[in-house]
């Protein structure tokens, strides 16, 4: 008899499973093949995702134990058990994230020639140089906060580089007529320039000063009257998942807008502070904020870790960072005088970003916008860029007469300012904007052009894994689909008028649609999978997603081992089941492929008994993507389009150099399925593959191999 949900000893608990994930990020920082600059990027990146990380799910466990939530979740731990377990895991990888910088990375930045100097380590004309960017850039910037009985304690700003400055008031200052304190409080004023700031260096050297220390090191130009006793850094981290109350008599626009102000407000979960911070100080801190023992992270050196990006990007040094990967055309596009003309005669896969997304999608929707024909556009807008030049071609069509329809969903959780800018911006130009739906994000991505043609009117359809993003479509490795099948037209214009005028379509042709269908669908086919299996046939699944947590679908998942199928999932971030486990998983294989892209893309493959299916989807496998969202999920209805996306996931199946294999507590077991395979990174090979199908011999002369073990 099977239950209808794992038992808890059945799940891994997801934010534990998420900190998995990101130890896996850091290991990509701790790996000495790759090279030192992208070393420091990694690190960066896992410790911009702890931010998020506190900002969303370590809040949501404060509001569950603040609301007096005792009961166990789904894998049988409290709200404070889980809290408990989280602080302990992140100080045991804060420690480990700091060694690696301190130890390790930071002797090798100071050989390659990159230091980041204490002011006092300065030559005369470094010091000049500081000197003069404090007077003229920082200086005026500078707000000192005082803390007295006159000054209540100040608001620190979330994520924000703050120095407390303890002082010693000078007797003369003392009897005079204004007050004096003992205690202030400094924002870095990291707005206009990068915290690291570069000084004036000798050939093949780059020299840094940090912002704080610049600060720190001219704190007598400040605090005239004043002996500085000690200054430290600290950070705060706040709830930044505010929930949106939604008042039916209320626009949309407004309540998110409104939101985002009270996000500035939220409760502090995490206070990053220097060692040696007065315990006197530190008392005052953990007062006022109202901090618990799990909040404190006290640190040495550089106090936020996130901030390594800046200096990524300011170094030019092509030998410490990856070899180049540039776009490649799209054979099909590329070929084409019309991108309709092109997508008339065949479906075309579009694989991002070894693809260009703007010689493909960008052109798309530029195309549509200029193309004197086309009389509407259609499309879903979740993250956007500040210049998005998607969103300009859609306000470029409003401006030349075409219908124009941009659903745009305000709710995409940090980019709710841009899509807030770009809603109003197209609303000015005649584009119909929908503010997604009241109670479901509208994370689908699908972009329907109606173009009239000789034979009449004819639908051009992009459907995608990924968002309308320039940014990140260089850096995500995502799936889309080009067509202009009628049954996939007739689907999108039903789509979309849900979306804008609540209709009920009718049953779709080809897509399968969240929170309504598909669900259902995914478990009628594992179901049918199972069905196979006990019929004593081939039986196979291929799973690949951004995170499994679905409870309901695990269980079947377990199912289906149970009963012979063989499950290969490859899972990016959390997972929730325990792979492996005998007679629970033992033919569940679990992958985690980190490398220089973002593995973003959602595959769902069905053998079906020699009959396979292919789908292509927006929603990982989360009761939040298939329950409270709108999702799209689509077939590949050409056979060769299904085989080469199979072709790409076998090669990730197999990748020994990036494929972690997960162990039943989400531990990485080993590089690769099997350790007797050759060795193979599965992005550089699908690279690889890519270049030679786009016929772009000279750059492939450019390149020349790209690695010998590939």
């Amino acid at each position: 008899m099977f239950h209808p949900i794992p038992r808890p000893e059945e799940l891994l608990n997801r934010e534990l499973s998420w900190l998995d994930f990101n130890a896996r990020v850091m290991e990509e920082a701790e790996d000495p093949s790759v090279p030192l600059l992208e070393r420091v990027k990694f690190l960066g990146i896992v410790s911009n995702n702890w931010d998020e990380f506190f900002m969303v799910r370590v809040a949501g466990i404060w509001r569950q134990i603040d609301a007096g939530i005792t009961q166990p979740g789904p894998d049988g731990l409290t709200p404070r058990q889980l809290l408990e377990r989280v602080a302990g895991r992140i100080h045991a990888y804060s420690a480990r994230q700091h060694e690696l910088f301190h130890a390790i990375l930071e002797p090798q930045l100071e050989a390659a020639g990159i230091r980041i100097l204490d002011p006092k380590a300065l030559d005369g004309v470094q010091e000049a140089f500081v000197l003069d960017y404090f007077e003229r850039s920082i200086l005026p910037l500078i707000t000192p906060l005082a803390v007295d009985t006159g000054h209540p304690f100040p608001r620190l700003g979330n994520r924000a580089l703050v120095l407390v400055v303890e002082l010693v008031p000078d007797e003369d200052l003392l009897d005079g007529d204004l007050p004096a304190s003992e205690l202030s409080f400094i924002h870095v004023p990291t707005g206009l320039a990068s915290r690291f700031l570069r000084v004036p260096s000798g050939p093949d050297a780059h020299a840094f000063v940090m912002l704080e220390d610049v600060v720190r090191h001219h704190l007598s130009r400040l605090f005239l009257g004043y002996a500085v006793k000690c200054c430290h850094a600290i950070r705060v981290t706040r709830d930044s998942d505010q929930p949106v109350e939604e008042d039916p008599s209320e626009d949309l626009l407004k309540t998110v807008e409104e939101s985002l102000r009270d996000r500035r407000r939220g409760a502090v979960v995490r206070l990053q502070y220097e060692h040696g911070l007065s315990a006197k100080v530190l008392d005052l801190l953990i007062e006022e904020m109202e901090l618990s023992p799990e909040d404190l992270y006290p640190s040495s050196g550089l106090t936020a870790f996130s901030d390594l990006m800046q200096l990524y990007v300011q170094l030019d040094l092509p030998h410490l960072k990856d070899s180049p990967l540039p776009p490649l055309p799209v054979p099909q596009l590329d070929q084409a005088g019309s991108v309709f003309d092109a997508i008339a005669k065949n479906d075309i896969l579009l694989h991002h970003p070894y693809q260009s997304f703007d010689d493909s999608v960008v052109r798309f929707v530029r195309e549509a916008a200029e193309d004197p024909k086309v009389l509407a556009i259609k499309m879903t807008l979740y993250r956007v860029t500040a210049n998005s030049p998607v969103a300009a071609a859609l306000e470029r069509a409003a401006e030349r007469g075409k219908q124009v329809a941009a659903i745009v969903e305000l709710r995409a959780r940090f980019d709710e300012a841009a899509n807030i800018a770009w809603a109003r911006r197209l609303e000015k130009t005649g584009v119909h904007v929908v503010y997604g739906l009241p109670n479901h994000k509208i994370h689908c991505k699908a972009c329907l052009v109606v173009r009239q043609e000789a034979a009449g009117i004819q639908r051009y359809c992009h459907l995608g894994t990924g968002n309308y993003n320039e940014r990140t479509s260089r850096l995500y490795s995502d799936l889309g689909l080009f067509t202009a099948r009628p049954e996939f037209g007739e689907d999108l214009s039903n789509l979309f008028n849900m979306l804008t005028g609540y209709t009920r379509p009718p049953k779709f042709n080809q897509i399968l649609l969240a929170p309504q269908h598909l669900k259902k669908a995914l478990k009628e086919r594992i179901q049918r999978e199972i069905g196979h299996a006990r019929k004593q046939r081939p039986a196979r699944m291929v799973l690949k997603m951004n995170a499994l947590v679905d409870p309901q679908l695990i269980q079947l998942l377990y199912e289906a081992s149970r009963e012979g199928v063989k499950v290969d999932l490859i899972v990016r971030g959390t997972c929730c089941l325990r792979p492996g486990v005998p007679g629970l998983s033992e033919n569940i294989r679990a992958l985690s492929i980190l490398d220089r892209f973002l593995e973003h893309a959602r595959i769902y493959h069905f053998a079906n008994d020699g009959r396979p299916e292919t789908l292509l989807a927006s929603a990982d496998l989360m009761p939040r993507n298939l329950d409270r969202r709108v999702e799209l999920a689509f077939p590949l209805v050409d056979p060769v389009l299904a085989a080469q996306v199979m072709e790409m996931v076998e090669l990730q199946l197999h990748d020994t150099l990036k494929g972690r294999v997960l162990g039943p507590e989400g531990d990485v077991l080993r590089r690769g399925l099997d350790p007797q395979d050759p060795p193979l990174r599965s992005q550089l090979r699908i690279y690889e593959h890519t270049l030679l199908a786009s016929g772009v011999g000279a750059l492939t002369q450019k390149l020349g191999p790209l690695d010998p073990d590939i």
